[in-house]
Formats: structure tokens, C-alpha cells, sequence
């Protein structure tokens, strides 16, 4: 019988987070037995450590590396004994810290992906400045070298990672948070210029970045040295819903990494991060292509999945055999639909902009062995509309730029869609990408203006605003908070601002 649980499978090492709306945890039990999986194909000695939130966490005997898996993973005799185990009395230890997480790119890393360490376009930066009424933050340094193109940075051991088109290639490129200098430059393939943002898997020592036609690379973090590569349309099938390219920033789970080529026979794939091997592929004839979205992470209805928009809408599928699981095809629009939608407990909240895009609030609920989505609410393009700006939630509400091409800020109940405040015209025009951090949203307008909101869910409070040091075209590259720095990329120039409170 085959080990499992091995360096290439889906099952890795994870954080196990405790807090107050988890469920019951059971403490460790120190007897060794062999787990079996499902399938009854793969087996592991282990001890039991605990168990919740639909998860179990076992320590390997053979390397003493803990494990955790969803319960459903296992056979039907393992499973009952975890409910045996769940119904004994916990016994009183000596709280131990949680677990870190080998291929967490989170554990050593401050901004390691596209939005963020939670994905969702928060920065946990504190004792930040709390208004710009004096102008400008102080500019720390200007760079350039970074290339053409939109993508956003990445920051992990200080050090920031981006893409940019340069003596007519795609790079992906590494540079210096403290000062911006180049350290390394990797052509990634040709094509117009790019717009993914690289992510960072800081442990593993591993970068990926996308190109504008698809080619998937994969490198050193340290050095720039190409690991593997693939190509969308060449090893996939792959295909844009329209003109503007691929777009999306590879999502790492564990030993994955999560694409959405777009193709008939190939919508999603998930590969090994660290050989580019195929684990699974999604094939979703008449998905319209790939969106220029981002996958996010829901366990909603209790099954991991990933969810992300293509040309037809809103898809999910099965994080642990890349099944579809349910199609909303009401938010879809016909040109580029674009924003990485919101996701929490069993809910998603997502938006689109142009004419006939809009904005959805789903919820997720079991339906055997899949997941069903019930529409809560849609609110027309004309009433709540995201462009590509993204939208950051905070509490019970959501702020984001309103409106195709406009930026208007927002702010409404997220459970009811129904505004608080706005939608009204900042500071800046046309799109807005926004991020938020201590008690604050940041405003990137198109037009080069940076403002600052206060993240008040009663009114609107401006809190000032101030002209990027260069405006290279369409200002649109998402901002990023990290270590007290606003870190803008616009084309071939990279700025860092001083954001804290002196």
C-alpha cells in the first residue's frame, strides 16, 4: 500500500488556526495507527493530534511532520473513530503554539501575493498616518527599470517582485524594498505587456509570474533561475474571453498552484508548485474563456473551492478533484469581467463592470455531494458596479469604486447590498483601485491621484490626497501597504512612500 501524504500531494502541512467560532478541538491522543484514505489506496502511521472545523491533524511517525486533512479524506473506519474520539472529554493541556505551515508563503512573507496575505486587499500595517492634510506622505525613493505594463508588486524578505515588458520581452523582475535597485531580471516569454501580479511562495523559495499570452514561469526566489514553465494555450487549450490578455496571479493552496486557462477541455488546472506537473484539470465546454480575475478560496458549503469569474460568469470547482460545482452566469458581462470576488463563511460577494455587468451576493449551502449557490441579491449594473479596482471588506460593509470607468467611492451592507454612503465622485477620476489598512481605503484613480478615506461606514470623510510623483498613461496597478510603506507601480517607475505615523 502506498504512503501518502508525500511532498507531492495535495494533503501539505497547514497552520491550524484556533479561535472562538471554531468547533470543538479535541487535544492530542498518543497512540500510533494507520490512516487510510478514502480510496483505501494511500495509508500513513500517524498519532491523532485533534480534529475540527471539518479538518483533522495528524503527526507522521515517520519524519514527526504534522499533517492536516479534510475529514472526508479518509476512510469511512477513520472517520468514526475521529467521532469517537470528538464525543471523549478534552483533556486540559498546556496550550501549544499552532503548527506553521512549510509551503505558507504568509509565514515569511508581508504581501506575498495579488491583494495581499489574505487575499482580500487588507494590509494589517498599524500606526499609519491617519490624513494627508499636510500633503504628500514623504516619498522614500523613485526606481525605475521595472519595464511596461500593469501588474502590481508582491513583497516577501524584503524584496519586491513584479513583471514588466523590456527590450521586447516579458520579465519577471526582482528589486530591493529599500531602495528599488534591480537584483535580478528573468525574460518570462514575448507578447504585449503584461498584467499579472507574481506570486510569492517565500518558503519554498519559488516565484511565479504570467504573461500576457499565457506563459506560465516559474523560478527562484533568491536568484531568478527558471524552475519549470508552462504555456496556456499550448499545453492547456487555453483561451481569453477577449483582447487584453491573461491577467490572473497563480494561486498557491498548499502544494499547489491554481490556473484558469479558459479552454473547453481545461477551464482550471491544478499543478504541482514545484514541478509544473498536472494534479487535475477542469473541462467546462462553453465557459467563454478565462476572465481576467484572480481565483479566491471558499470552504462555503462546507467543501473547499475555488471561485473565480470567466467569460460566462461565475464558476466553482472542487478544490480536491477540480469537479465543477455550480455556474452564475447572471453577473457575467460580455467585454472583461475582472474583479477577484469577496468570499466569507458560506457567502460571495461578487461584481463586473461595462454596461450589462453588476454586482451578486450568493450563498453557498451543501447539496450532497456538491455545493449549490442561492442569489441573496443582484443589484444592476446602474445601482452597484465594480470595474477592475477590486473592493475590500471590512466588518459588515464593503468599499469599492462604483460605476465603468468611474471610481465613485462606496460604501453599503454587505448582506443587503443597500449603501451606507455613495456612491459620490472623489478626488480623482475614472477607475479606482483601492486597498485598505488602519482605519483607512486607499484610492488609486486612473488619472495619477492617490486619496485617502477614512473607513467609516456612516459617511463619507476625506482625509486628503496627493499626485503620484509620475502618471506614465492609465494609472492602474494596484496599490500595496506593507511595512508601513505605499508601494505604487506605474509602467517602468516604482515609488515607495513613508505611511508612518511620526
Amino acid at each position: 500500500m502506498k504512503m501518502f501524504f508525500d511532498c507531492s500531494s495535495c494533503l501539505v502541512l497547514v497552520s491550524f488556526l484556533f479561535s472562538s467560532m471554531a468547533t470543538q478541538m479535541v487535544c492530542a491522543q498518543e497512540d500510533v495507527r494507520t490512516w487510510t484514505n478514502s480510496s483505501g489506496e494511500f495509508s500513513v502511521e500517524a498519532v491523532f493530534l485533534n480534529s475540527g472545523d471539518g479538518k483533522v491533524q495528524l503527526r507522521r511517525v515517520d519524519n514527526d511532520k504534522v499533517i492536516t486533512l479534510e475529514i472526508t479524506q479518509l476512510s469511512r473506519k477513520d472517520r468514526s473513530l475521529i467521532r469517537r474520539l470528538m464525543r471523549k472529554p478534552i483533556e486540559k493541556k498546556k496550550p501549544q503554539p499552532p503548527v506553521a505551515e512549510a509551503s505558507d508563503p504568509q509565514s515569511s512573507a508581508a504581501w506575498p501575493h495579488w491583494r495581499g496575505p489574505g487575499r482580500d486587499g487588507v494590509s494589517s500595517e498599524t500606526g499609519l498616518l491617519k490624513d494627508w492634510a499636510d500633503g504628500s506622505p514623504p516619498l522614500l525613493w523613485s526606481a525605475k527599470g521595472m519595464g511596461q505594463g500593469f501588474s502590481s508588486v508582491s513583497v516577501a524578505n524584503d524584496r519586491i517582485y513584479t513583471m514588466g515588458k523590456k527590450g521586447g520581452q516579458t520579465q519577471l523582475i526582482c528589486a530591493s524594498l529599500q531602495d528599488g535597485s534591480l537584483i535580478w531580471s528573468t525574460p518570462a516569454g514575448s507578447g504585449s505587456k503584461p498584467n499579472c501580479t507574481p506570486t510569492v511562495d517565500a518558503v519554498a523559495n519559488l516565484v511565479f509570474g504570467l504573461t500576457f499570452d499565457g506563459d506560465l514561469l516559474c523560478v527562484k526566489a533568491d536568484t531568478g533561475k527558471e524552475v519549470w514553465r508552462k504555456n496556456f494555450s499550448r499545453d492547456f487549450g487555453g483561451k481569453m474571453m477577449s483582447q487584453w490578455g491573461y491577467s490572473e496571479s497563480p494561486l498557491i493552496d498548499g502544494e499547489r498552484l491554481i490556473c484558469t486557462p479558459g479552454g473547453d477541455q481545461v477551464v482550471m488546472v491544478a499543478l504541482d508548485k514545484r514541478t509544473g506537473k498536472k494534479i487535475w484539470s477542469t473541462p467546462m465546454p462553453g465557459s467563454g474563456g478565462a476572465g481576467y480575475a484572480t481565483p479566491a478560496i471558499s470552504e462555503g458549503g462546507g467543501t473547499r473551492q475555488y471561485i473565480t469569474l470567466v467569460g460566462k460568469g461565475l464558476i466553482s470547482i472542487k478544490a480536491s478533484d477540480g469537479k465543477p460545482l455550480w455556474h452564475y452566469p447572471r453577473i457575467a458581462n460580455k467585454t472583461a469581467n475582472v474583479p477577484t470576488s469577496i468570499v466569507r463563511d458560506n457567502y460571495v460577494f461578487c461584481s463586473t463592470g461595462y454596461g450589462d455587468g453588476g454586482s451578486a451576493l450568493l450563498e453557498l449551502k451543501r447539496d450532497g455531494q456538491g455545493v449549490q449557490y442561492r442569489e441573496v441579491y443582484y443589484r444592476k449594473s446602474a445601482e452597484l458596479q465594480n470595474h477592475h479596482g477590486g473592493m475590500v471588506m471590512l466588518g459588515d460593509h464593503i468599499y469599492m469604486g462604483h460605476g465603468h470607468n468611474k471610481g465613485f467611492p462606496v460604501c453599503f451592507n454587505w448582506k443587503t447590498g443597500q449603501p451606507t454612503w455613495g456612491p459620490l465622485r472623489g478626488p480623482g477620476k475614472n477607475s479606482a483601485a483601492i486597498v485598505a489598512a488602519d482605519g483607512g481605503i486607499y484610492f488609486r484613480y486612473q488619472d495619477g491621484t492617490m486619496a485617502l478615506i477614512e473607513a467609516n461606514s456612516r459617511e463619507y470623510k476625506s482625509k486628503g490626497e496627493f499626485r503620484i510623483a509620475t502618471v506614465n498613461g492609465n494609472s492602474w496597478s494596484h496599490p500595496v501597504i506593507v511595512d508601513k510603506k505605499l508601494i505604487l507601480r506605474d509602467q517602468d517607475d516604482l515609488h515607495c512612500y513613508d505611511l508612518e505615523s511620526k
